[in-house]
């Protein structure tokens, strides 16, 4: 009885704080980031897993569904988008009620002998950002009493589930409501992207990001909580592909990932930066860094990055003959190495970096039938086309497919072309480029089906990679501070480009008399950028910027 009386203290926190959040505009972007991370968090290394044990591939079809349903509706019926915006709300709704129901169950659940109360402490610590997303998304649709009556039926449908569990949980197992439950997932992960909440102005770009990378730090700290609190409550979570899993490959990863940034350091300070003159200096850096080449070379081993360097020289060489613009370039930079290794470049690859690793951990899942090499090439693709992978990203993408079991070609087409493959590099290239391109790809493909088993050249002891993962951890919260989480996470969009007068100066070196707008800002006046902003709002399709 405390567990369920402790429960709904939890999730009225929300409405009962939200008055204090909603009194300032800093305040709410905090409690947006906390939401935004918190949620959208448990949904993607929990939930999803979870949907898929249950219910295999067919089941992130509907989560899919779910997610851009409601927009590829709103875009087709355009009058008709705020009937749309309140079924999805519906649908949120009802499955919320659904998930309360077994809420109660699992709070009886972890009373029983043999199991572990974490399981119900989890489901309280749990409440707290749902009633705060509760609140933040229906109280201005359907004002503060009909979203508090609401609040008063989750909380009876929890003592439902919990005083007739032995009812209730033949009809609400996941088995049962695995594709409902999917497409609902979908449906509150459109709402929470699309932010319909508190006041639609347009001030400065960074004004508040400060205080929204503080809550989506808090939402961090809270979702490693509950899924610590999840796995030690469930002895079912023991797949590979669970929370576990991914701590395993940050660990690995995280002392190498360092050694890369302060590659690209290195390589800024001797002269490789994103505004050379050479265009095929440039699209090496594009395809490889050479930061990227740290990670194969010292994780997936020597043969793999001979044939990434191969191939990805092969490819800037015939790109920057074909003269074909870079896609999404670098518009600022620092003025020192330090800040571009350590700053700038952690802002644009990080969100990537993140990507990869729940991406595989999802893709990879056991219960999705992926073993063909060539099944594994056209989901890869899929993944590449709306999307403009940075090498780092890519990079990792590839380790982490290793991990998993991929076949040696699945495992090298991320180092060679996620970084390229993607419409909008695409649409500024003619026929005749692309079918070069592509033709390049699969021979190289072709080759690296000849290659040896990928192999670790080092393994560092346990207290290293720790110590690594911290200060990587400490990188990554930096970056959330100074961009906020939703414009972190911008940089996986390829949205429309939004030209700018300040941007169409030419890139050229120091001292030249065609001085970037933004070098002459950072070397006279010291105005300070956030870069990973300027370059997530910088145009596509400029000929003046790689």
């Amino acid at each position: 009885m405390l567990y369920l009386l402790a429960s709904c203290i939890a999730l009225l926190i929300g409405p009962l704080c939200y008055r204090y959040f909603a009194s300032s505009s800093g305040l709410q972007k905090g409690l947006d980031g906390f939401i935004f991370v918190s949620l959208g968090g448990l949904v993607l290394i929990h939930i999803l897993p979870e949907l898929l044990e249950h219910g295999g591939i067919l089941a992130m079809v509907f989560v899919v569904l779910g997610l851009w349903g409601p927009t590829a509706s709103e875009r087709l019926f355009h009058r008709y988008s705020e009937m749309t915006h309140n079924f999805t709300l519906f649908l949120g709704i009802t499955g919320l009620l659904l998930h309360t129901i077994t809420d109660g169950t699992a709070m009886v659940l972890a009373q029983q002998e043999g199991n572990s109360i974490l399981l119900a402490l989890g489901v309280i610590l749990h409440q707290l950002p749902v009633g705060f997303a509760i609140w933040w998304v229906l109280q201005p649709h359907l004002g503060a009493r009909w979203t508090l009556l609401l609040f008063a039926v989750i909380m009876l449908f929890t003592a439902l589930g919990y005083f007739a569990s032995e009812q209730f949980l033949p009809y609400v197992s996941l088995d049962d409501t695995v594709y409902l439950q999917a497409f609902i997932t979908g449906s509150i992960l459109h709402v929470v992207l699309h932010q319909p909440h508190g006041p639609h102005e347009h001030p400065t770009p960074q004004r508040h990001e400060y205080q929204a990378g503080i809550g989506s730090l808090m939402g961090i700290g809270l979702l490693m909580i509950l899924l610590l609190m999840e796995t030690g409550g469930h002895d079912h979570a023991h797949h590979d592909h669970s929370t576990e899993q991914l701590m395993t490959w940050l660990l690995t990863l995280a002392p190498v990932l360092l050694l890369s940034y302060a590659a690209a350091a290195l390589r800024f300070k001797w002269g490789l930066t994103p505004h050379n003159h050479s265009l095929a200096s440039r699209w090496l850096q594009r395809l490889a860094g050479p930061e990227a080449l740290v990670i194969t070379t010292l994780l997936l081993g020597p043969w793999l990055a001979l044939m990434q360097l191969s191939v990805t020289l092969l490819l800037s060489v015939y790109l920057a003959y074909a003269k074909v613009d870079i896609t999404d370039p670098h518009p600022t930079q620092p003025i020192n190495a330090l800040g571009f290794g350590f700053a700038h470049l952690v802002d644009r690859s990080a969100p990537w970096i993140l990507l990869s690793l729940v991406l595989v951990n999802l893709i990879g899942h056991p219960s999705v039938p992926l073993n063909h090499p060539m099944l594994q090439v056209a989901i890869l693709l899929l993944v590449f086309l709306p999307m403009r992978f940075c090498n780092l990203g890519a990079a990792v993408l590839a380790l982490a497919l290793a991990y998993s079991g991929w076949s040696p070609i699945a495992i090298i087409l991320p180092l060679i072309a996620a970084p390229v493959l993607n419409i909008a590099q695409l649409s500024l290239m003619t026929w005749p480029q692309r079918l070069a391109l592509v033709t390049i790809i699969a021979l190289a493909l072709l080759a690296a089906s000849a290659l040896p088993l990928w192999f670790s050249l080092i393994t560092l002891p346990e207290m290293v990679n720790l110590v690594a993962l911290l200060i990587l951890s400490a990188m990554f919260a930096a970056s959330l501070l100074r961009l906020g989480p939703r414009q972190f996470l911008r940089r996986l969009m390829l949205s429309k480009p939004k030209h700018h007068h300040a941007l169409r100066h030419s890139h050229a070196p120091h001292g030249h008399a065609e001085h970037s707008h933004t070098e002459h800002d950072h070397t006279e006046h010291g105005h300070r950028h956030d870069h990973g902003h300027d370059a997530a709002m910088a145009p596509r399709k400029d000929k003046h910027h790689h």
